[in-house]
């Protein structure tokens, strides 16, 4: 399942973003999870991500570990591809 995560850095994170990024990587790929892509954003969010993960209790796992590491707070939403929503429409 793929996920959209829009999050918002701590201020003693901001400037440590290669550090920031790796603990993340390491976290999901514990979690069997995968960051598809990273965008820095302008706005009430600091970044977008997209992710891969195997369950939502994976990304349920990923969302507190990320706030107990106090490296900010992160929203997700379930994406879905066109495939996806082409099978739900017929089923609709």
């Amino acid at each position: 399942m793929k996920y959209v995560m829009l999050g918002t850095l701590n201020a003693e994170w901001a400037g440590r973003q290669g550090e920031r990024v790796d603990k993340a990587r390491k976290k999901l790929a514990d979690l069997g999870m995968k960051l598809e892509s990273l965008h820095y954003t302008q706005g009430p969010f600091d970044f977008v991500d997209i992710v891969e993960a195997p369950d939502a209790e994976a990304m349920l796992a990923f969302l507190v570990w990320y706030a107990r590491e106090g490296l900010g707070r992160i929203v997700t939403m379930p994406a879905f591809g066109e495939a996806e929503f082409e099978k739900a429409l017929k089923k609709s």
